[in-house]
């Protein structure tokens, strides 16, 4: 397994649309090992194939407090949305930064696993929270994107700043 490089806000690859998965093959099984890794060293508990630019519809979460429950859902689609929830969000693409969003309260979502079997589940809290964030990043879009254009400005001023300090 590999640590795959995270993708940092703004970087234009961040906005590439993911195509579907065609197949499960060895390729995309060993893409879920090093997303999964990846994640749980950042550390984070969603990461979207977009994050480490591969631009597939592939995401990976764990949302559990033992990290060892790795979900995975390939070509994720939301087959129904239900309420309204706000929570508090954060992303290994734009570290150190965290703003509420509003998102559907529950979920449900059909992807294919990690054996390529299509299953359906039915997610609220803080699984669906997360289950739409990473599919954002399928789409090309980050979370910041879904704040006022003053908030959007602040947060980019923070990561110039981040960065020149890093440097």
């Amino acid at each position: 397994m590999a640590l795959l490089p995270i993708l940092h806000y703004p970087d234009p690859r961040l906005h590439k649309v993911a195509a579907p998965v065609k197949q499960v093959d060895d390729k995309i099984v060993q893409l879920i090992k090093d997303m999964g890794e990846t994640m749980y060293a950042a550390p984070g508990i969603g990461l979207a194939a977009t994050q480490v630019d591969v631009h597939l519809r592939l995401l990976v979460i764990d949302i559990s407090e033992t990290h060892d429950q790795l979900q995975v859902f390939i070509n994720p689609e939301i087959i129904r949305a239900e309420g309204e929830a706000e929570c508090e969000e954060g992303c290994l693409s734009v570290p150190g930064i965290f703003e509420k969003v509003t998102r559907a309260a529950r979920v449900v979502v059909s992807a294919m696993d990690q054996h390529g079997q299509q299953r359906t589940v039915e997610a609220e809290g803080l699984l669906a929270v997360c289950i739409q964030h990473e599919m954002d990043h399928l789409l090309g879009k980050v979370f910041v994107e879904k704040l006022s254009r003053l908030k959007q400005q602040r947060i980019a001023a923070r990561l110039a700043k981040q960065q020149r300090q890093a440097m």
